[in-house]
């Protein structure tokens, strides 16, 4: 029985259940950055100039992760659903549905990409560029490198949506340690690709940032072969199954994920787009937010862990219209978010130091700015942004996860399209505050982003009991 005055979603038994599966998530999730941290670690030791062509790549390959990571959420969701009531068995069906979805989605991507990177990237960097004389590099260089970088990346993006497709599913099915166990061997093959093709490691040439595109690339393919395995292995999706269920399974399958996607396009679109921003202000502007933004991403990933975990709780009770048990996933998820965000933040600013000269070397010039010298002074902008960062992610997930959508969806496109770009541009680019007015719109986008998914959640999940039953068609709300 629950001690009066104490809040439900505060009992021990909910905490453990949310700590045991949302860790492992979020080691896993964490991987993932480690790769993009170990590739802005090798090149800050070797050639710190050519990162922003890294950066400037996810422009387009960053807004389709996003577009894919959402619209396969609906594996997520569906998966947990079903698991929550007792269907496991029934699973592969959703499986392999987004499995389809997964490799024709990597295909199209690599199609609208290739051909047409360095179109792209002229018209960001030649022809709309604003006159700013920041840069020593010609315009037309930076183009140039930046869409190289992109076409490699691009290459990589079925394994990247397949993969991606399979983690989802063991998570959902509450196996988050396969996935994790994948991801930090992946992580540790990234790692040798980066010394051989980046470091020039075992007499291999020194490639740059396009080194680095070769490294990520084959690591996602190492991990798809890895994650297949894994599935046939100790899931019930090894039988292939695609038919079967309820009237509209797939239909909503793919609505959940959409909502997302655009959330994710909103999102990780704006924080690419900011990129250029910042190499429009100078090539060291960008550097330095760039490597801002990788202590951010680092941190993203243990909200993303506890956000997933808090999906995947919505989802279960959802699944069995449990409406006090959406409410109190809920409240917990956005409790524990809002504690690691101040805890993070102050770590970040604690150590700011050694995190600065563990990004980059000491002596790292570009453009006549000592980058560790300027990245250590920006470090409380991003210990404050990290404090909300997670918000937006756990209360947008949870959402989704009991089938609301596209308000979440809308607040994410204001945030991050109408709010932080704008900032961005007058306070960095017009004001010249350059990397810390870059940072400055980014804080005060993540701010707003989180502060109004969590007041959604909380109406969302106040409103009266039967909401779960009539959308799941669950009796017993």
């Amino acid at each position: 029985m629950t001690r009066r005055g104490w809040p439900a979603w505060a009992r021990a038994t909910e905490i453990v259940d949310l700590v045991r599966l949302s860790i492992p998530i979020a080691v896993s999730r964490f991987a993932m950055m480690v790769m993009s941290l170990t590739d802005a670690i090798v090149l800050g030791q070797n050639a710190p100039d050519e990162l922003p062509y890294v950066l400037n790549s996810w422009l387009p390959i960053g807004v389709m992760l996003g577009l894919a990571m959402g619209i396969l959420l609906g594996v997520q969701v569906l998966t947990a659903e079903l698991s929550g009531q007792g269907k496991e068995e029934e699973t592969s069906r959703i499986f392999w549905r987004g499995t389809w979805v997964a490799l024709g989605m990597g295909l199209v991507m690599v199609v609208l990409i290739v051909p047409f990177a360095d179109v792209l990237f002229s018209w960001v960097f030649v022809s709309i560029a604003p006159e700013t004389g920041g840069s020593s590099v010609p315009a037309d260089v930076i183009a140039s490198e930046t869409a190289s970088v992109t076409r490699i990346l691009a290459l990589g993006l079925p394994g990247f949506t397949l993969t991606t497709v399979t983690a989802m599913y063991l998570e959902a099915l509450r196996r988050p340690l396969l996935a994790t166990g994948t991801m930090y061997a992946g992580a540790l093959v990234n790692l040798v690709f980066d010394l051989a093709f980046v470091a020039g490691w075992w007499g291999l040439p020194q490639l740059g940032a396009e080194g680095v595109a070769v490294a990520t690339t084959g690591t996602r393919y190492f991990l798809l072969v890895v994650f297949a395995v894994m599935i046939l292995w100790f899931t019930p999706a090894r039988r292939y199954v695609v038919k079967g269920g309820p009237v509209g399974e797939f239909g909503r399958q793919m609505k959940v994920g959409t909502g997302t996607a655009i959330s994710n396009v909103a999102e990780w679109g704006g924080f690419n787009a900011t990129f250029v921003i910042a190499t429009w202000i100078a090539l060291s502007a960008n550097v330095v937010y760039g490597y801002a933004v990788q202590v951010m991403g680092l941190a993203f990933m243990i909200y993303l862990g506890i956000a997933t975990a808090t999906s995947v709780r919505v989802a279960e009770n959802f699944g069995r219209a449990d409406t006090d048990g959406i409410r109190d996933a809920s409240r917990l998820g956005v409790v524990a978010t809002l504690v690691t965000g101040l805890v993070l933040g102050l770590v970040v600013w604690t150590l700011r130091d050694a995190i600065t000269l563990a990004l980059v070397r000491e002596d790292a010039v570009v453009g006549g700015v000592v980058i560790t010298t300027a990245l250590a002074s920006v470090m409380w902008l991003v210990a404050l942004a990290t404090c909300f960062d997670g918000l937006q992610a756990t209360a947008s997930m949870a959402l989704r996860a009991q089938d609301v959508v596209w308000s979440p969806t809308v607040l994410h496109v204001g945030s991050f399209f109408a709010l932080m770009l704008p900032l961005g541009y007058t306070l960095g680019l017009t004001m010249g505050r350059g990397a810390q007015g870059m940072l400055e719109a980014a804080a005060i986008a993540l701010f707003t982003a989180g502060v109004a998914q969590v007041a959604l959640l909380e109406w969302k999940t106040a409103r009266p009991k039967g909401r779960a039953a009539q959308l799941t068609g669950v009796p017993g709300a």
